[in-house]
């Protein structure tokens, strides 16, 4: 009788262990494919340092022109590059990449000449793709004139092709980006009119083109989704949600971030648009579950010591998130008025003032 029961028993358990076995294959055969529609997961915060970024996409046009630059207090002129890097330190440079531009600035030979230098610094690398033959920004998404008469096919292909004829350059001479944007400020989208935010099927298409492209070249660097205003959380809860329902693929969200110039009588109005900021990207990361990156901040060269307060809370809030890569300084070298009226860089006379002093370590 114990012998029978026994058998019984066993036998009980090897019909439950081959139907739960049964099932579990036949689940794994039906099951859906996952990463076709990945939900948002918290990535671990990056274990590589905080990225204390600048775009210097004018020096080499400013060098052209005779421009000189020095540290502060010295009589020495140096590269510009390498004076931020040691004085300031400032330890990534982030590139602008325009398709073919009226002269030689921010196309593919002259994005190269920068990157070559900013490797040879040892900075770390972000490249920012407009996808235009000039500035492209909330106002202008211009499609580059070669590209105008194509359709969404064929702008997707060259998509594709200007990102990889961009990269490959980049990989032969050994030369690894960390980051990618795929468009600049693309608020309103991008390459328009086809890949315009009303279309958001097209302009997936365009962004999965770019990421692909950067993937098959470099698999491990992140593709930024760049919006200016990072206070305004309206602009980004317009495209993000847009770009999730059309599959959109890419890794982090990229913001901009230019407070409203400071007056004598109201010195700290900076803090209330920064906070807004960062209220913005614990929604982002929230909801999407990806990094960001801040892609291009400044505030008015006159006011060093104002820029210098708000830098130091904006990276000290940002790197106790732990999902925030880093901040990039737009055109800090720009004198005071450059290129028909910039006035946020952040040097005078040649030297960087104080603003910068908060990448210190």
């Amino acid at each position: 009788m114990k012998i029978s029961r026994i058998f019984c028993l066993v036998a009980f358990a090897v019909l439950a262990s081959m139907t739960l076995l049964s099932c579990s294959c036949s689940s794994d055969h039906n099951a859906p494919d996952n990463d076709a529609n990945p939900s948002p997961v918290d990535p671990a915060p990056s274990a590589l340092p905080f990225a204390k970024g600048v775009d210097m996409s004018w020096l080499t046009q400013m060098e052209s022109e005779g421009l000189k630059f020095h540290a502060p207090g010295s009589p020495v002129d140096g590269d510009a590059m390498q004076i931020l890097r040691d004085t300031k330190g400032v330890n990534s440079m982030r590139l602008r990449v325009w398709v073919n531009p009226a002269d030689r600035w921010n196309g593919i030979d002259d994005v190269m000449a920068k990157a070559r230098r900013a490797h040879a610094l040892g900075m770390r690398l972000m490249i920012d793709f407009h996808f235009s033959d000039t500035w492209a920004d909330p106002g202008h998404q211009s499609t580059p004139a070669a590209w105008r008469e194509l359709d969404i096919d064929g702008l997707t292909a060259k998509v594709g092709e200007h990102v990889t004829d961009m990269l490959g350059k980049l990989k032969a001479e050994g030369i690894t980006p960390e980051w990618v944007q795929i468009g600049n400020e693309i608020t309103p989208g991008m390459l328009h009119p086809l890949g315009h935010i009303d279309n958001p099927a097209n302009l997936t298409r365009l962004i999965n083109a770019g990421n692909d492209a950067v993937k098959a070249i470099f698999p491990d660097a992140k593709v930024i989704i760049h919006l200016d205003r990072g206070e305004d959380e309206w602009r980004y809860t317009n495209l993000f949600p847009k770009l999730q329902e059309h599959g959109a693929r890419y890794d982090m969200i990229g913001m901009s971030l230019y407070p409203d110039d400071p007056t004598d009588a109201q010195p700290d109005t900076w803090k209330e648009m920064t906070d807004k900021c960062l209220a913005n990207i614990r929604n982002l990361h929230a909801t999407y579950g990806k990094p960001i990156v801040i892609c291009e901040v400044g505030m008015h060269y006159s006011r060093g010591d104002i820029a210098k307060k708000w830098l130091t809370y904006l990276r000290s809030e940002c790197e106790k998130l732990g999902y925030v890569d880093g901040i990039f300084y737009w055109e800090p070298q720009a004198p005071a008025g450059y290129n028909s009226g910039y006035t946020k860089g952040c040097f005078i006379d040649g030297a960087p003032t104080e603003a910068l002093d908060p990448f210190k370590d």
